[in-house]
């Protein structure tokens, strides 16, 4: 049989059948030059309100991407938890020890456990903030920002998120009786009063109809977490009032009520310190999260076009954290994160931060592609494509083998 023209369509045919089998791995590069932020964050800005968060989000972005992050970014997050288990937004030096001073909150240690247990490998980490956090739950079920803080549905709905991650039931979590779904149903407003929505509480510690809360709640009720996929498709039902709502109720309730907010630009609004109202686009993003997962991809459709059009630019100046919530937007709805509206997210968040490990592996993949074909053109005998095949089959048995030891979800 005659192989000297083999094309090199057949070879990289071959290399994506191993690369199926086994995904690449490389070793970890340096950070990427465009970020300047601590050695192995993601993003330059000041970490200090939202370090831990933002991180969290950059690796379930990547996770959901199927990117391997690297290990020095997911050291980072590892090293800002405190011995009690709790996480803060941010410490400057991890190396000395949380005091009463350290601002621990749940929403930080909620997303740290999201991001860890995805990423594989740190069950005791997530054991212990799973512990912390159940040791500050509020005798109606719920959480606040702050340990001791009332229950508000935003953090709530994220430590949901974080027992459903590492497969805890949230039922089965309760204080004085109560259950987080117990916590968060009671910020479920009147469809007659406030279209259906979650309640965020004032200062007053009234109930205010709030779009965030709302696309929160839609997720803690139905025990999702940040990272989810769409549900089952619903139908145009709007909000119904019932004297006590099921999850499902308040959640259908809630999607309604954002339907109806975004019905008429495709977005969300906000306004700060009086100036006049700006799309929300990380809000609005949210909404397409919670909306898929509530009633499927094709409820949230409209938002998530106008996100596609326009939210680039803005994720380019808001950094890793908004790259993440377009690329869970994009998880969410079955959209394609490396082509959303023309911009890979991907490949704009791991530019943020140290390289991740399978960015790596695929570069390196594709030189030696290139490199294979030019050998290709230039041997007769045939010897040398199929002599890259056999390199490549014996690369991919052994990151087989290399894979094959690696514990995804380590039980905590």
């Amino acid at each position: 049989m005659n192989v000297r023209r083999r094309s090199s369509a057949t070879v990289l045919a071959a290399i994506a059948v191993i690369g199926v089998a086994a995904p690449a791995v490389a070793a970890d590069p340096s950070p990427s030059t465009s970020a300047s932020g601590p050695s192995g964050l993601y993003g330059s800005a000041d970490p200090q309100f939202d370090g831990v968060w933002r991180q969290s989000l950059a690796l379930l972005a990547q996770d959901t991407a199927g990117v391997v992050p690297s290990p020095k970014a997911v050291k980072w997050l590892t090293d800002q938890q405190c011995d009690n288990g709790g996480f803060a937004p941010f410490r400057a030096d991890p190396a000395k020890a949380c005091d009463a001073k350290t601002m621990v909150d749940t929403n930080s240690t909620a997303a740290a456990v999201q991001a860890l247990w995805a990423v594989g490998g740190h069950g005791d980490v997530v054991e212990s903030a799973l512990a912390w956090l159940k040791s500050v739950q509020n005798k109606d079920g719920g959480w606040g920002y702050t340990p001791g803080g009332p229950s508000e549905a935003n953090s709530t709905s994220v430590v949901i998120g974080a027992l459903t991650a590492t497969e805890t039931d949230p039922e089965k979590v309760r204080k004085a009786g109560k259950s987080p779904y117990d916590a968060l149903l009671a910020s479920a407003l009147p469809c007659a009063e406030d279209g259906g929505a979650f309640g965020y509480p004032n200062q007053d510690g009234k109930l205010l109809a709030n779009a965030d809360a709302t696309a929160a709640g839609v997720l803690g009720a139905l025990g999702k977490g940040l990272v989810t996929e769409a549900g089952e498709k619903a139908g145009g039902a709007g909000c119904t009032d019932a004297d006590e709502p099921t999850r499902e109720q308040a959640a259908a309730n809630g999607a309604a009520y954002l339907a109806d907010a975004l019905a008429k630009d495709g977005h969300l609004k906000s306004a700060l310190g009086g100036s006049a109202e700006q799309p929300d686009y990380g809000n609005t993003a949210d909404a397409v999260v919670a909306l898929a997962a509530q009633g499927g991809a094709d409820k949230a459709a409209k938002p998530l076009a106008w996100l596609e059009k326009n939210a680039a630019k803005w994720a380019e100046g808001s950094g890793p954290a908004a790259y993440a919530q377009l690329i869970l937007a994009a998880h969410a709805t079955g959209a394609d994160p490396r082509a959303f509206g023309g911009t890979d997210l991907v490949e704009k968040l791991n530019a943020t931060g140290p390289a991740p490990q399978g960015a790596a592996a695929k570069d390196t993949a594709t030189a030696s592609a290139k490199a294979a074909d030019e050998d290709e053109k230039k041997d007769d005998s045939g010897f040398g494509v199929w002599w890259f095949v056999g390199v490549c089959l014996a690369f991919g048995i052994g990151i087989g083998f290399l894979l094959s030891g690696r514990n995804k979800k380590q039980q905590p």
